[in-house]
């Protein structure tokens, strides 16, 4: 069993071609000995965004502060908000934007342990 704090879980710039102002926590992984996922926290800056993005695995999302925008190939632009869920299948296109000016959008995303 792990219980960990996210305030203690070191922040990291994510490094991908179409990322702006993004950061990744890891709070549990297959490091901790999970079986099946990883939990990773979002934190998407004002005006940031994911890159516009496609995996051969599903993620599920709850949003857990901010206001902002999922982008997807056939649906557009979909508002999220905190407290909502958000399950993005494997291979659709998508990408989270914030669009707030002053707070930041963060959200959990658990996928599959091997894709952490």
């Amino acid at each position: 069993m792990k219980i960990s704090n996210l305030e203690k879980i070191e922040k990291i710039k994510v490094n991908m071609e179409g990322a702006k102002e993004v950061y990744k926590q890891v709070p549990i992984s297959k490091r901790d000995g999970s079986p099946r996922f990883s939990f990773r926290v979002f934190t998407i800056e004002p005006e940031g965004n994911t890159p516009f993005h496609r995996h051969p695995f599903e993620h599920l999302n709850y949003v857990i502060e901010g206001h902002g925008c999922l982008v997807e190939e056939t649906e557009g632009n979909m508002k999220v908000k905190k407290g909502d869920f958000v399950l993005v299948l494997p291979d659709e296109k998508h990408q989270y934007k914030n669009r707030s000016l002053k707070a930041p959008f963060i959200m959990i995303c658990a996928v599959p342990k091997e894709y952490e």
